[in-house]
């Protein structure tokens, strides 16, 4: 992905927020709210606290809010929304707010393959897609980058790790690119050997100690199958084939991530772990303006440390390798798996370290096909969840049909 600078309208770029009750959709609010000269709010959707999407609306008085489950929608008093926003249901509400003329830029931040259907909209509308939501990728990256092209639209990351590699690529090409390397923190348990982590509890997996996410996002950062997707994730954002791209360990978890170009040079982007600092980003780029997001304190900054991960113990890591390297279907299963055997450790249904290995089991089984379409990923990916919620170490899942 070359980036462009977009003309300025000289008026504030109107948003739409897909996710709005979660971590970065609450984190986007925030920077409209500190930005209101910059941003404006056209719409929100939220997956069913239709409580919390009432506030928001009121804080902010959006055209459309949309709850995206029937139940959820159902129950809603719309008594608690203001009078000029218009309540919408499911994914034609959905579809509905995206692709309005009034959108400029919409954020894409619902968890997990469930997001993809809002950015495949807002793509086909030929919208700007600040994209928090890497499963679409995952899943299917070669169709959503063919579509974006098609269809003049952009998209925009908002990962630190990718926002930090779109930052640095700013004004170059992929082919001055001899890699990019991805940062992690090592999440809660780095360090740690596998067999201190067969007994690892959700409460410990969920107390990362840098970052502040949702639950899924947290287990996977102390999985690190969230690099392993963001692995992947960059193959299809950048361009990048998959030996062209590295993970490292820091920490701090200031670095958010470097590029090592032809000649050398190696350029890093560094900030505080928050997250208002790449929505921003997305939702103003090309300009930089000040905003709400944490600063360096650089004389409380002693030192940066790097290391490399440990992938005998987290084996997640070598899944999204794997995965980039071979793309078709890979990304799909993995990515569903993974959702599907996180929900259970969450449960209690599942060890820690059963959450990679049920991920392989999974992604072995099934039938590779190289160049799938849409409706072969989603099938693959309601199989590879029922096989998924029924692994254990013993049992062999299904082969595909």
């Amino acid at each position: 992905m070359t980036p462009i600078p977009a003309p300025s309208t000289g008026r504030p770029k109107r948003v739409a927020v897909l996710g709005s009750t979660g971590s970065i959709g609450t984190s986007t609010l925030d920077v409209v709210r500190r930005l209101p000269d910059r941003l404006e709010l056209v719409g929100l959707a939220a997956h069913s606290k239709w409580e919390q999407l009432a506030d928001q609306c009121r804080a902010f008085r959006p055209r459309y809010a949309v709850l995206c489950d029937p139940v959820a929608f159902r129950a809603a008093d719309r008594a608690f929304f203001p009078r000029e926003t218009e309540l919408l249901g499911g994914e034609d509400g959905v579809a509905r707010l995206v692709t309005d003329p009034a959108v400029d830029v919409v954020v894409s931040a619902v968890v997990g393959a469930a997001g993809l259907n809002g950015t495949w909209a807002a793509l086909e509308a030929g919208k700007t897609v600040a994209l928090a939501n890497k499963e679409t990728l995952v899943v299917a990256g070669p169709l959503v980058t063919d579509l974006a092209a098609r269809r003049g639209a952009r998209l925009l990351p908002v990962d630190s790790e990718h926002s930090a590699v779109f930052q640095a690529m700013t004004g170059y090409a992929a082919a001055d690119v001899a890699r990019v390397v991805l940062t992690g923190s090592g999440g809660p348990f780095r360090g740690k050997a596998a067999a201190e982590l067969e007994g690892a509890t959700p409460a410990q997996a969920l107390k990362h100690p840098t970052w502040q996410m949702g639950p899924k996002i947290t287990v996977d950062s102390a999985t690190l199958m969230n690099k392993a997707l963001e692995v992947v994730e960059a193959r299809w954002l950048f361009g990048l084939a998959p030996g062209q791209i590295g993970v490292i360990i820091h920490p701090e978890s200031v670095v958010h991530s470097f590029v090592e170009f032809v000649d050398g040079s190696v350029l890093a982007q560094l900030s505080p772990p928050d997250m208002r600092l790449p929505i921003q980003y997305a939702l103003l780029y090309p300009d930089r303006v000040p905003g709400p997001a944490k600063r360096l304190d650089w004389q409380a900054l002693s030192a940066l440390r790097f290391e490399q991960p440990d992938r005998d113990t987290f084996r997640a890591l070598d899944l999204g390798f794997e995965v980039a390297a071979r793309g078709g279907t890979c990304g799909a299963v993995l990515n569903a798996a993974n959702e599907a055997a996180v929900g259970r450790f969450l449960a209690g249904g599942l060890g820690f370290l059963d959450i990679a290995r049920c991920c392989r089991a999974v992604l072995d089984s099934h039938d590779y096909d190289p160049a799938p379409s849409l409706e072969v990923l989603l099938a693959l990916d309601r199989w590879a969840r029922k096989e998924a919620d029924r692994w254990t170490p013993t049992r062999t899942p299904n082969p595909t049909p």
